[in-house]
């Protein structure tokens, strides 16, 4: 998907004092609570925007630990909750059609259309940009900085 992230590093920590240092607490990301539980033996970092009254594209973040003779393996998934993906995946299928639109004028249209073509590209262009400026600023910023807390928190 193009909003799942997946980070892996390992770790010198055993499992059960990553699991320690997790578990429980909480994580404040652009004045955004974050919250650290365990369910099946993975970590769930999930969002707590039941106050929040603007809309936020944010993301659930699972960190899986798999133990590797003397380290961990980390592994950090997160994807975006299902309640908020169908805004930027309108978006991005919008985006997707008008720049199909514009190469099938580009290649069957006649000379008269060139301009037509050029702005229906252009257009879908700088709509996909500002798009993804605004998800690198918010959705994908709360992926980095929950992700930068978790190796810093399991790192020896």
């Amino acid at each position: 998907m193009i909003f799942s992230r997946t980070y892996r590093y390992h770790s010198k920590m055993p499992i059960d004092d990553i699991k320690g240092r997790l578990v429980g607490k909480h994580v404040k990301v652009h004045n955004m609570d974050f919250e650290v539980s365990e369910k099946d033996r993975v970590l769930r970092v999930i969002p707590h925007a039941e106050q929040e009254r603007n809309i936020k594209t944010l993301p659930i973040t699972h960190v899986q630990l798999n133990g590797k003779g003397d380290k961990t393996q980390v592994v950090i998934n997160s994807k975006m909750r299902k309640i908020d993906s169908g805004g930027p995946m309108l978006i991005v299928i919008f985006c997707f059609f008008m720049l199909v639109a514009a190469v099938l004028f580009l290649l069957f249209g006649a000379e008269e259309y060139l301009s037509f073509t050029y702005t229906m590209g252009g257009i879908a262009l700088a709509i996909f940009g500002i798009f993804w400026i605004r998800m690198e600023a918010g959705y994908f910023d709360y992926v980095r900085k929950i992700r930068d807390y978790i190796k810093t928190q399991s790192v020896a």
